[in-house]
């Protein structure tokens, strides 16, 4: 998933999922590696709140979406950033395959191989750290193939659905 504050840099993460929590395996700023700290993530029993490990110190953020923007309060500071996932408003893709933003489960398929669909339909859900992910058309078109069924596991980066015209 890629991501920016400000619509300046756009930022991606690697991240791999033990049990429920993300850790950062990689970062990189325009496509640029960058170096990173140990960082994990995962869900708190309170809603919209999740726990942040910095090399060994904890945090709480208080996280909340609005759009395309995820609201996020750490440490006395609020941060807007903008999500480009897939099928986003953001998104500058917009050709071939629609992968995932983020390690998850495949909850929902709307759609079938084949099956004409039009910009902004929801394809399918996946569920990451207990939160839904609508995978949704950027541009009409064609399903070409669904490449995961309901309840399968996937990788971030993994190719979900391709779209054709």
């Amino acid at each position: 998933m890629e991501w920016s504050i400000a619509e300046s840099i756009r930022y991606s993460a690697k991240l791999s999922d033990s049990e429920g929590t993300l850790n950062l395996t990689g970062f990189s700023a325009d496509g640029q590696e960058k170096p990173h700290g140990e960082i994990s993530i995962s869900r708190d029993a309170q809603a919209n709140r999740l726990l942040v490990e910095v090399d060994g110190s904890a945090h709480i953020a208080h996280v909340t979406k609005v759009g395309d923007d995820w609201w996020i309060h750490l440490d006395g500071r609020i941060h807007v950033v903008t999500g480009h996932e897939p099928g986003s408003s953001s998104d500058s893709s917009g050709d071939g395959g629609l992968t995932a933003p983020m390690p998850g489960t495949i909850l929902e398929i709307h759609v079938k191989t084949g099956q004409r669909v039009r910009e902004g339909q929801t394809l399918l859900v996946m569920e990451a750290m207990k939160m839904e992910h609508r995978i949704q058309a950027p541009k009409a078109g064609e399903v070409v193939s669904l490449n995961f069924s309901e309840g399968d596991r996937v990788d971030m980066g993994t190719t979900l659905v391709e779209l054709g015209d």
